[in-house]
């Protein structure tokens, strides 16, 4: 019986040997090193030295984010060791490690309540004694007669014991209440530090064979959600005819469950998550089909480089027709997958408070609906004819008021695009220090200095590069639409600075003059920004009243239109003026526009647009004037 046990013993440790087949279940500590944030999600690298022996050895890498997408795991620095296996799971039994302000926070959350409790039990303790006090207050009995010294001498105790006690009482109270105020500052505060009580935690099995013991410096790199970054610009122009200074800034945030703390930053314009399929195009046959049927028309998905910035709360705007420029009254402005909404007002205008969603959908009877994700606190839009309109869908909302909101955002596209500037030589190195790397699709900027990125969803501000940008300024007027001039900057050459759609705080002359929108996607030689308006130039626009008459020829009515535009200059410096309006342009054969008189201005005959160029010195008054006479049937009514 012996000899069979030895035996069986022997061949066991035979079977390992031939196999070299040797499990280590370790628990392994790994560091964040290299962080790439990508416009949306980041790219993380870790690093973790492991011991192996000989055999397989399972390494388990714990306390990692919930939010890794496992398809995208990569494991270097094997050397002579092979990957059997790489599982990724979720540990709904470890918490997530808080930063140690947030751990404060919560500690003290704990020490206020035992103080609150505490005083509880004091109040408990002086009621008890006054319902004591309460319940003997009788003094003598039916045999014994209390002198006058002696009732003196007890009133005199309770008076000052009840008076005591229900003093301490309200002192009690009083604690309680500052307890509870100081408590609920603290909760709002970790509200706004997005503290959310958490407990999974991401966890990386590796299964790894090796011939020999070794020492392995592993490399781990993975996406995760729940981070990006976004640009901001500011900027600063000190004075007219002087280059504007723009600094280019990344708003970096990060909730994946994992603080980064002293790692190497990179900022990517790369978005991993963006639909990189391909479109095919079929066949299109064209056949009846019913009037009455909900027949929908495909069109084409519009290129938006936008991308959704968690941190915006309130967007306004204003929404205009694509095809004459005016402002669409009655326009739904819904947030995508919720109920919240608003109605644009008689200018166009809307205002609308987020709250879930990441983008807002904008629909009118007659226009084609469009979508755009949530990127600025300002975004206005056109909306496009729909020729072929097949239904009416009436969607509920929650209102909110819309407030005046300037835009200036036609003004790129009614300024001239001629800019000469010499062309600016690319630079390996941002005026930061960063190092700029371009990829075939993508801009990537390595941050110089290391970082600590807490992961409470906050935002860091990063210095990514400053510009001096030559500009030329001009003023800006297109009355039709505002009645204020706009000071412009004009920016050649845009394209070397490799800038992404993003809000712009502008300030002129040391002070803050409110937003902008730069959107470099256009495909003009130029960006021009608006720095704001000027209200020391005053512009009016007045129909006359010479020609507020309408008469009739035959079957057809004759209107007659004639406007006069004054412009005064309040300021100490000459300065110079674009001045825009327009002539109606006829869509119907039966709706005529006859006696164009356009005086000294640029008239763009397909178009209609108006267009003056003027220098205006300091004091001085200049009257611009046009006119038209529009024909059309009787009976009939044109949208003037």
């Amino acid at each position: 019986m012996m000899v069979t046990q030895l035996n069986a013993f022997k061949i066991v440790l035979l079977f390992f040997a031939v196999l070299g087949l040797q499990f280590l279940n370790a628990q392994q500590s790994s560091k964040i090193t290299d962080v790439t944030v990508y416009l949306d999600g980041a790219e993380i690298n870790r690093s973790a030295s492991i011991k192996l022996t000989s055999g397989t050895s399972k390494i388990t890498l714990n306390d990692l984010s919930p939010y890794i997408e496992e398809s995208s795991i990569q494991i270097s620095g094997l050397e002579d060791a092979s990957i059997l296996s790489i599982n990724y799971g979720i540990n709904y039994l470890s918490k997530q490690k808080q930063s140690n302000s947030i751990t404060a926070l919560q500690n003290e959350l704990k020490t206020l309540e035992g103080k609150i409790q505490y005083q509880y039990h004091l109040i408990a303790g002086y009621n008890e004694e006054l319902s004591l006090i309460q319940s003997n207050k009788h003094l003598g009995n039916e045999t014994t007669v209390v002198s006058l010294e002696q009732l003196k001498s007890f009133a005199s105790y309770y008076r000052t014991r009840i008076t005591a006690l229900k003093v301490a009482i309200s002192a009690s109270n009083l604690e309680i209440k500052n307890h509870q105020e100081t408590q609920t500052a603290i909760n709002k505060q970790l509200v706004e530090l997005n503290v959310e009580d958490k407990t999974q935690t991401g966890g990386i099995t590796l299964k790894l064979n090796s011939d020999t013991d070794t020492s392995l410096d592993l490399k781990i790199t993975y996406n995760i959600k729940n981070a990006g970054w976004f640009p901001i610009y500011d900027l600063k122009a000190d004075k007219i005819n002087n280059p504007i200074n723009l600094e280019y800034k990344a708003h970096v945030y990060q909730n994946s469950g994992c603080d980064w703390s002293d790692i190497n930053l990179v900022l990517s314009t790369s978005d991993p998550n963006t639909n990189n399929e391909k479109p095919t195009v079929n066949p299109k046959y064209l056949n009846f089909i019913n009037p009455y049927s909900n027949h929908q028309t495909q069109r084409a998905t519009r290129r938006y480089n936008y991308k959704h910035n968690p941190l915006v709360q309130t967007v306004s705007g204003v929404v205009r027709s694509s095809s004459d420029g005016l402002p669409l009254p009655a326009v739904s402005v819904i947030e995508k997958g919720t109920s919240n909404g608003v109605q644009t007002d008689f200018y166009g205008r809307y205002r609308l408070t987020t709250t879930t969603g990441s983008a807002l959908v904008y629909s009118h009877v007659g226009m084609k609906a469009e979508e755009l994700p949530i990127h600025s606190s300002i975004m206005n839009l056109t909306l496009d004819e729909d020729v072929q309109l097949d239904e009416v869908v009436v969607v509920g909302y929650n209102k909110e008021r819309s407030s005046s909101v300037v835009s200036a955002e036609s003004i790129q596209h009614m300024m001239d695009e001629d800019f000469d500037e010499e062309p600016y030589i690319e630079e390996q190195y941002t005026a930061t220090g960063n190092t700029i790397e371009e990829g075939i699709t993508n801009t990537s900027f390595k941050i110089e200095k290391k970082h600590s990125i807490p992961s409470d969803g906050d935002i860091t501000v990063i210095e990514v590069d400053k510009f001096s940008l030559p500009a030329t300024y001009d003023y800006f007027t297109a009355p039709i639409l505002n009645e204020n001039i706009f000071l412009t900057a004009k920016i050649g050459n845009w394209e070397q600075y490799n800038l992404l759609p993003a809000e712009a705080n502008v300030y002129f002359e040391g002070s803050y003059s409110g937003k902008t929108n730069i959107n470099p996607s256009a495909t003009t030689d130029s960006l021009t920004v608006s720095l704001g308006v000027d209200p020391n130039i005053i512009v009016k626009r007045t129909q006359l009243d010479d020609f507020k008459k309408t008469t009739f020829i035959g079957n057809n009515r004759l209107v007659n239109k004639a406007y006069e535009i004054e412009i005064k200059n309040n300021k100490q410096a000459d300065i110079n003026l674009t001045i825009l309006d327009r002539i109606p342009i006829s869509q119907n054969k039966s709706i005529k526009i006859d006696d164009i008189e356009t005086g000294n201005s640029m008239y763009n005959e397909e178009k209609g647009i108006l267009k003056w160029t003027i220098n205006l010195e300091s004091g001085k008054t200049e009257t611009m004037k046009h006119s038209y006479t529009l024909k059309f049937p009787k009976g009939k009514r044109v949208n003037l």
